[in-house]
């Protein structure tokens, strides 16, 4: 079956945008994906279809209303519903390339899209789902954050993409940004492709390529870097105790 994308929203006017151009709307014609869009006004109980109201205890803003909220997904809930249900919110956990990439694998997602101040907090425990971010930073609403997560999820489905093996050496693929990427003209502006990237060695191609993604990720996101050299270590010990094995099995 097809993905399927169901996103909760109080601007169903923002869908597809973006995603009904390039890679992700040539797939949603070809039917690769699907994407409905459900207003959660429409699942208002007042007849100015209010999803909202003021905060508990006082305070600036508004909030989103759990009994609207949960009726919109119960609304949008199919028989025997096996999609993830996730919740779009600044305090969520980060998001990640491997968790896009899990998704792609599923059946689809169901996005909650957060507005005004946030959710009343008894809906995470009412309709559970997972809390996610796009960043460390804040939106006016989840709408960017789900055409966010849509767009990296679409373009890993199968058939998609061009060429599958492009994605193996993309930023976060393999725990590192991606290194350097160069075209014609071979000059430009008094600088020239490096040589390495000319001479039609493979091997010296992938070393070079290595430690430029190596470097660019020490420098700039020196946390992913760390990580990148535990596994590392790891993975090296690892390999250590099968070779200590091997070798102890064939001297007995």
């Amino acid at each position: 079956m097809a993905f399927r994308a169901t996103v909760l929203t109080i601007y169903p006017e923002m869908f597809p945008g973006p995603l009904g151009a390039a890679l992700a709307g040539r797939a949603l014609t070809e039917g690769l994906w699907s994407l409905e869009t459900v207003d959660i006004r429409g699942f208002a109980r007042d007849k100015h279809r209010s999803v909202d109201d003021t905060p508990a205890g006082g305070g600036p803003g508004m909030v989103m209303r759990a009994d609207v909220l949960a009726a919109a997904i119960d609304g949008a809930r199919a028989p025997a519903e096996d999609r993830p249900l996730v919740y779009l919110t600044p305090r969520g956990a980060p998001l990640t390339q491997a968790r896009l990439r899990a998704w792609s694998g599923g059946p689809g997602l169901r996005l909650v899209c957060g507005r005004f101040e946030g959710m009343d907090e008894r809906i995470f425990r009412a309709r559970p789902g997972d809390e996610v971010s796009v960043g460390d930073f804040v939106l006016s609403g989840g709408e960017i954050a789900a055409l966010a997560i849509l767009d990296g999820v679409v373009r890993l489905l199968p058939g998609v993409m061009g060429k599958a093996a492009s994605m193996d050496e993309e930023s976060f693929e393999n725990g590192l940004l991606e290194y350097p990427h160069f075209t014609r003209p071979r000059a430009f502006e008094g600088e020239e492709i490096p040589p390495v990237l000319q001479s039609g060695d493979h091997a010296a191609i992938a070393a070079w390529r290595r430690a430029e993604a190596e470097a660019i990720t020490k420098a700039r996101r020196p946390d992913l870097y760390a990580r990148h050299e535990e596994r590392t270590r790891d993975g090296a010990r690892g390999t250590r105790r099968r070779e200590k094995t091997r070798l102890s099995h064939e001297s007995d």
